[in-house]
């Protein structure tokens, strides 16, 4: 936190005016099912992001992003999507998504902190936006209601940047708590901490560097009519809802899609059923259910969603491989692929004794398929906050 300080000194020669930490994030579970308004388990990982800022005189906007040296400015009254502008469109977005809500800022001195990319696929993206509306927030309407500040976000994302409004990114950010993870109902639109605490495993982040090429777009998945499908196999059971589990049914209520559909939505249906396997074996304390259930889940995004790749199907199963909770009849470790897949980044969790056999097996990766991979050891974070003290 000292270092974006400084940093905002030396690049404005004025101390800021306020503080944000937002933190990264991972999705555990689940995230592909949020269109059939089925549940997101996530965790917030102490990866920080930080924004400090500064209220200027006039309506200009200046970004400073120190890690790559670069600068960039906009206008208030002008403040418009710019393909050159790249991370710097992420805190515009949410600026403009305040001012379309009623809530218009004045001009600022802005400087981001963060040791891991945007592009990481680590949740940077969002920490940024969900730090940028906190540090709007603290400035300008300190007041201004939890609600407005999501609409101001969804603003900013749907019309400005022209991307997917995704609760469980934003809330994981904003809501999460130490040494727990979050499940998103999606049909509820809320938002549930679950405890994570296993003192003898480790939380590995790992960018396997692979290039994403999108082999098909699950926007072929995300349909009306297949929503409806999805809809029909929901039966009501103690309270709540789970998906029919008869195989006949299933397939006769698919009948009318293609192969391809028919087993992407299957998957989704299993990943429902995995998503609640992996929340009881969190509330029991029990890592082997809930390491049986991530296991599952990577096999379904491979074999059935198919959005994994040869390089992270290699990590995975070389994390099954190092397990040394084997030796004791029970399996502890698990890892899967997270986030939008096509490649990039693993989850793993695996026993702190075997991270160091997990670190050498990153060595032959590289060597194996050219891409220097990088990992991050993390702990469950608390959301974001104002900081204060600085």
């Amino acid at each position: 936190m000292e270092q974006v300080v400084q940093a905002h000194i030396q690049e404005y020669s004025e101390k800021p005016d306020v503080v944000v930490m937002a933190p990264g994030r991972f999705h555990l579970i689940g995230e592909h099912t949020w269109y059939f308004k089925d549940k997101t388990l996530s965790m917030a990982a102490d990866i920080p992001v930080y924004i400090a800022a500064s209220v200027r005189n006039d309506s200009s906007l200046k970004f400073y992003y120190p890690q790559i040296n670069d600068k960039r400015k906009a206008n208030v009254t002008t403040c418009k999507f710019r393909k050159e502008d790249k991370w710097a469109n992420i805190l515009k977005a949410i600026i403009v998504g305040f001012t379309e809500c009623g809530f218009p800022c004045k001009g600022l001195n802005i400087t981001l902190w963060t040791d891991v990319p945007p592009n990481s696929g680590f949740g940077i993206t969002t920490a940024i936006k969900v730090a940028t509306a906190l540090m709007i927030k603290a400035l300008f309407y300190p007041n201004c209601t939890e609600n407005v500040l999501l609409q101001a976000i969804e603003r900013g994302n749907k019309f400005f940047l022209k991307v997917g409004n995704y609760l469980a990114d934003i809330y994981t950010c904003l809501f999460a708590e130490e040494k727990s993870c979050l499940l998103t109902d999606h049909l509820k639109n809320t938002h549930t901490p679950i405890p994570f605490d296993f003192p003898d495993y480790t939380i590995l982040l790992t960018d396997a560097k692979v290039p994403r090429i999108s082999v098909w777009s699950e926007e072929t998945v995300r349909t009306a009519e297949n929503f409806l499908l999805m809809a029909e196999l929901k039966r009501q059971k103690n309270g709540y809802w789970i998906y029919e589990e008869s195989p006949t049914e299933i397939n006769d209520v698919f009948s009318v899609v293609t192969e391809d559909t028919r087993r992407r939505l299957s998957c989704l249906i299993k990943e429902h059923k995995l998503i609640m396997e992996a929340v009881a074996g969190l509330k029991s304390s029990n890592i082997s259910q809930f390491a049986r259930a991530v296991n599952k889940s990577h096999e379904g995004m491979r074999d059935l969603y198919n959005i994994s790749c040869p390089e992270i199907d290699w990590l995975t199963k070389r994390v099954l491989e190092l397990d040394s909770s084997l030796k004791e009849g029970i399996t502890g470790a698990c890892s899967r692929i997270t986030g939008k897949g096509f490649g990039r980044c693993t989850y793993t969790i695996l026993k702190t004794c075997d991270i160091d056999k997990y670190i050498q097996k990153l060595g032959e990766y590289e060597k194996i398929f050219g891409f220097k991979p990088s990992y991050y050891e993390v702990k469950p974070s608390g959301g974001a906050k104002i900081i204060n003290d600085f």
